[in-house]
């Protein structure tokens, strides 16, 4: 059938009549009416083709498509159309479905084109493109191959995404299939390769494109920096700017800059980073919105807001104004400060610039509110983050969650987890950890155990942090049994418990008095190699101090620094009062001298048992001149 054996014109039809119809005629009708109104002038604005379209089917779809046989341009159009308005066309795995019909009816030009625009849907989304390359791969087998345009948008997908292995499996295949690549797609592989780490390849393709005849160009060069960049190979990353200070037509740009600087900050060579800024200007290359952005986040990490700010003005001054992203650096790391006000002020100044938050603006926001404990003011930035049409994320809810129990409202987090399912969201494992360990802070372990139990069913995995909020909430309340039991089900289900794991049972062993329990626990440990500090040893000693074992507490001493480990001032001041136990005085003083020779220098707790055992063995003005030197060493006295 074609369009030219229809009526010129169908009867007026509303939009109830339409739809009460469309249980009545064939799939074909149905597609032939659909065509007829889309060949109409302003047919995307007709409401009945709307409430029409909003019930059809890939089947229908793709019969649509289909009879634009003449007219390409049009057929792509309702493609796009269709999967924006069709419920039954919305997610990927429809698209898919009305492109294999397509496929099928051997309408391959039609088809080569709605894969253009399907490669382009899914150009951020790593799975879903996989997704239609699996497709891409079965119709193969019926005849179906992709054409020239359609593998370069490809390689730009893949090169977006940093699928750098698949794109070189697609360049094999181009080869194979005889296609003559362009200078564009060897920069897209080059770019692909480049941000997983495989430089070496990279420069291969490189050396292959120059053969070829295709210059050098900058996106390839700083495809290459960003490579090296990635693999902290700095050294290699501005050996080849120097490359491109030297090739005609491949001068470094702000982006090159961009990435260098980055790449310096991640090591931790931060002046360099500014000093290459600096370099830049010089060589008449003026850093960007990004080359700002990327020093300001760096100061911000180290705590200087206040030079971070000074860089912002300077940024402004040079004519560049901030975006969303500068603004959510700034926020995110005053809020780590605590300066929550200087915080909001930032987030009405964006908003003053024209500058429109996104979701991490928000939720940067929301997270400095709940850690300051204003639940309130976090609530209303949710509120005012739904009127504008900004839909909170799982991350958004996970802050809001936490913020509840760290007032200690677990309950009222459990109400709002609920509000998460509802508006479609799914709460993920950090969700549950939250409440979790919210439910434990308060003392209602039989919840936070029953929450614990749930997750597989909700099926949500339960992870280590699970495993160790459990196990600690248990140790706490004494149920030792119970705790050990969940210890063996975690190595069982195959997750490796941690130092924090292990201490926290060998904690509640200690506290039990089953110091042997807690020193084959510390065997565990040692052989699993999850040794990190002495935080383990210092329970063990703690209890030995209580029992006065002197000798077995220096030996304990011994093992730590058999084991390569720094004792910790928690370490030092167990020993230092029992020595006060022992009626070694001159011993606990002699080992106040070696902690501050070690570098390791005595907090407050230390001084108040140091101050309590002098002044028990009738030493008070050895005491006093003690309590005296205090601030001089930059410890202040406490009550106590």
């Amino acid at each position: 059938k074609s369009i030219a054996k229809l009526p010129c014109t169908y009867p007026a039809l509303n939009t109830a009549s339409f739809i009460s119809s469309y249980n009545q005629t064939t799939p074909q009708d149905i597609a032939h009416r659909a065509s007829f109104l889309i060949n109409q002038p302003n047919w995307k604005t007709n409401e009945t083709l709307k409430s029409f379209v909003s019930h059809m089917n890939p089947t229908v779809a793709a019969q649509v498509i289909l009879l634009q046989n003449h007219h390409f341009s049009l057929a792509l159009r309702f493609f796009q159309w269709v999967c924006q308005h069709s419920t039954y066309c919305y997610d990927i795995t429809s698209r898919i479905r009305l492109l294999k019909l397509l496929v099928s009816s051997n309408s391959f030009r039609i088809a080569h084109k709605v894969v253009i625009e399907l490669i382009k849907t899914c150009s951020s989304n790593e799975s879903d493109l996989l997704k239609l390359m699996e497709a891409l791969d079965e119709k193969r087998e019926t005849g179906f191959r992709l054409n020239y345009p359609c593998y370069s948008i490809l390689l730009m997908s893949m090169a977006k995404l940093s699928m750098g292995v698949l794109a070189f499996m697609v360049y094999r295949r181009m080869i194979a299939e005889g296609f003559a690549l362009a200078a564009i797609d060897y920069g897209m592989i080059i770019n692909a390769l480049s941000k997983v780490g495989f430089v070496c390849q990279a420069e291969m393709f490189m050396s292959q494109s120059l053969k070829l005849g295709f210059g050098l160009g900058t996106h390839v060069c700083t495809s290459l920096v960003l490579g090296y960049c990635r693999k902290k190979d700095l050294s290699e990353a501005f050996r080849v700017l120097d490359v491109m200070s030297k090739s005609g037509g491949c001068e470094a740009n702000s982006v090159t800059y961009s990435i260098l600087i980055h790449g310096l900050c991640e090591i931790g060579k931060v002046e360099e980073a500014f000093a290459l800024k600096e370099g830049m200007k010089e060589k008449g290359c003026q850093p960007s919105i990004r080359t700002y952005t990327v020093l300001i986040k760096v100061l911000c990490d180290d705590g200087l807001i206040g030079k971070a700010l000074d860089l912002v003005r300077e940024m402004i001054g040079e004519g560049c104004k901030p975006n969303v992203y500068t603004y959510t650096v700034l926020i995110d790391g005053l809020c780590r400060e605590g300066k929550i006000e200087e915080a909001n002020g930032m987030f009405r100044q964006m908003e003053k610039g024209g500058v429109y938050p996104g979701i991490v603006t928000y939720n940067a926001l929301i997270n400095g509110y709940c850690k300051e404990g204003k639940i309130v003011s976090a609530f209303e930035l949710l509120s005012l983050m739904e009127k504008r049409n900004c839909k909170p994320n799982i991350r958004t809810y996970n802050e809001l969650i936490e913020g509840l129990c760290r007032v200690n409202r677990p309950y009222k987090a459990m109400i709002l987890l609920g509000r998460v399912v509802n508006n479609g969201l799914l709460p993920n494992c950090l969700s549950y950890n939250i409440l979790i360990n919210g439910f434990c802070r308060e003392g209602h372990f039989d919840m936070a155990l029953k929450i614990f139990e749930l997750m597989n069913s909700f099926g949500v995995d339960t992870d280590a942090y699970s495993f160790t909020a459990m196990i600690d909430g248990l140790c706490k309340q004494g149920r030792l049994k119970l705790a050990n039991g969940l210890l063996g089900k975690m190595i069982k289900k195959g997750i490796e418990p941690d130092e924090v794991t292990f201490t926290a049972l060998m904690d509640g062993f200690c506290k039990s008095g089953n110091t042997g329990g807690a020193s084959k626990l510390l065997k565990m440990m040692i052989e699993n190699g999850c040794l990190k500090t002495c935080h383990a040893f210092n329970s063990i000693l703690h209890v030995l101090s209580k029992e006065c074992e002197l000798v077995k507490q220096y030996a304990l001493f011994g093992k730590i620094l058999k084991h390569g480990l720094a004792p910790s001032v928690v370490t030092y001041t167990i020993l230092v009062g029992a020595l006060f136990h022992a009626d070694k005085v001159d011993q606990s003083l002699s080992m106040i001298e070696l902690m501050k020779q070690v570098g390791c220098p005595p907090g407050v707790y230390t001084y108040n048992v140091m101050v309590n055992g002098l002044c028990q063995f009738g030493r008070v003005e050895v005491a006093e001149r003690i309590l005296d030197s205090m601030s001089d060493l930059g410890v202040s006295p406490n009550h106590v």
